[in-house]
């Protein structure tokens, strides 16, 4: 490591807040251990102030922020005011790179060090104000006490969609899950409520209704949900789901489909019908492709024996199933789906895809790698990874991937900003990390969503789980939610096809 002496000619360096730049200290050409890391990140042009600390046992810290003529120094925690930062990032993008540049001096044993600078690269691609996601705890023991919650991305303001303890009864109990929005509109989204005062919780324009799907004619109530861009009309996968809890194993929690289809459900007529349902397929996590016409998702390929018992028999070969991705052709007229056509054979590669998510252009199609399986939020080998639909190019998303689990992924509205779930600082907790995506597909370094304190989210014991962006917040009171929940569901109704 090379360091040098620097003797400042000057006095201390003061600035409006106070603080202070030492006016001795040694150079190193090392950079600073902060948490979060945004070290180099790319954020957009509205985004909250990013606020972090120093990792490392020391007497003192101090940090200056620059870009342009503007600039601030803070002490032991950076923390920007919400118009500090707004003049730093209009600053940094009358420059080229547009960035703010960041110096970390730290004192040990009364000796001054200043770390190599990095920056905080602004881009003006804006992001969706907000988003939500379900905040439970990394264990199954108290999942009752959890929330669909919402956050503004533009500040730290947070508040609770819905609670899930505004309906529980002691022993019944119940579990809130799965919200879907319809083209990020945050007046027409779903959720599910299930054991105690289970359904389908359906807010549409205004009006809220809980809904009954389960049929004798389909195999279960819908579970993971995608509407369509426009139409009054969700696709699910309906699955029986179970569990595996390991005691030795590095995925602490293997979840499971021992069956799974695919069944489409009209908001509006409380329809329901079976799109995909063939006993030796494993049809999961729908999503619609932004023209409205083409239906990916990803199964697996499992054919039971009838001899021996079906759930026993697939706990045997949990690491042998592999779910490659596919599409099926729709047309918005007719209402009809068409054939399955395989996209992407991920068994090839000896892997499992899952979550396949496109960009709101419809040139990328994002998913989760990892080596079986389907819920790869418990795998720690699950990554990221990018097919061109123009080129049918795949590659492994090496720039936003870490050592450990990349999960859940939404894009935003514009198509330049994903949201993961990842659980790269710890192992246990996810939390949701940004990345900016350009036109070509590539991504820069991701950063962890800032919070007033920066050493928030390790002290918050709860993971968030499925992050999903809006383009503003829920309205809708949680006891208003509960109300309908409390209520008696709609029954749907079985159709063999939709009608116009």
């Amino acid at each position: 490591m090379k360091r040098l002496i620097l003797f400042a000619a000057a006095a201390l360096i003061l600035v409006a807040c106070g603080h202070q730049i030492p006016q001795e200290y040694t150079e190193s050409d090392d950079l600073p251990n902060i948490y979060p890391d945004y070290i180099d990140v790319t954020i957009p042009v509205n985004m909250a102030p990013l606020t972090f600390q120093l990792d490392d046992r020391a007497d003192g810290m101090v940090a200056r922020l620059s870009a342009g003529d503007e600039e601030v120094v803070y002490s032991d925690k950076v923390q920007p005011s919400m118009s500090e930062w707004k003049q730093l990032v209009q600053s940094a993008l009358n420059q080229k790179p547009a960035a703010i540049q960041v110096e970390v001096f730290v004192d040990k044993y009364d000796h001054w060090t200043r770390f190599k600078p990095f920056h905080i690269y602004v881009s003006p691609d804006s992001i969706d104000s907000y988003i939500s996601y379900r905040l439970i705890p990394p264990s199954y023991v108290t999942y009752e006490e959890l929330t669909i919650s919402q956050r503004c991305l533009e500040n730290y303001d947070e508040s609770v969609i819905y609670d899930n303890m505004l309906c529980s009864e002691g022993a019944n109990g119940q579990c809130i899950n799965c919200h879907n929005y319809q083209q990020y509109n945050p007046e027409r989204m779903q959720f599910h409520a299930r054991q105690n005062l289970g359904g389908t919780i359906i807010a549409y324009d205004g009006k809220i209704k809980k809904v009954n799907m389960r049929n004798d004619s389909i195999l279960s109530a819908g579970v993971y949900p995608t509407w369509h861009p426009w139409l009054p009309l969700i696709v699910y996968s309906s699955n029986m789901t179970g569990q595996i809890f390991h005691s030795v194993d590095l995925n602490k929690i293997e979840v499971f489909d021992t069956e799974s289809d695919l069944i489409a459900y009209d908001v509006e007529k409380d329809e329901v019908m079976n799109i995909e349902n063939d006993p030796a397929e494993l049809e999961c996590f729908p999503f619609w492709a932004p023209d409205g016409k083409t239906l990916y998702y990803c199964s697996a390929h499992f054919e039971y024996q009838d001899t021996i018992d079906h759930g026993k028999e697939f706990l045997m070969h949990t690491e042998e199933v592999k779910y490659n991705l596919y599409k099926k052709f729709f047309n918005p007229e007719t209402l009809q789906f068409g054939p399955r056509e395989l996209v992407f054979a991920a068994d090839s590669l000896g892997k499992s895809a899952t979550l396949p998510r496109v960009s709101p252009d419809g040139r990328f199609l994002m998913f989760t790698l990892a080596k079986h399986g389907v819920f790869h939020i418990w795998h720690h080998d699950a990554d990221l990874w990018m097919l061109d639909l123009q080129t049918g190019v795949v590659r492994n998303m090496e720039e936003i991937n870490s050592p450990d689990t990349e999960s859940y992924h939404s894009w935003s509205s514009n198509g330049r900003w994903v949201v993961f779930s990842s659980r790269r600082y710890d192992g246990n907790y996810t939390r949701p990390f940004i990345a900016h995506i350009d036109k070509n597909g590539k991504g820069t370094k991701p950063f962890e969503l800032p919070s007033a304190d920066p050493d928030y989210h390790r002290q918050f014991l709860k993971c968030y789980n499925v992050p999903e962006f809006m383009r503003g917040p829920v309205t809708i009171k949680p006891q208003r939610f509960a109300d309908v929940v409390k209520q008696e569901a709609v029954p749907v109704k079985y159709v063999s096809k939709f009608s116009k």
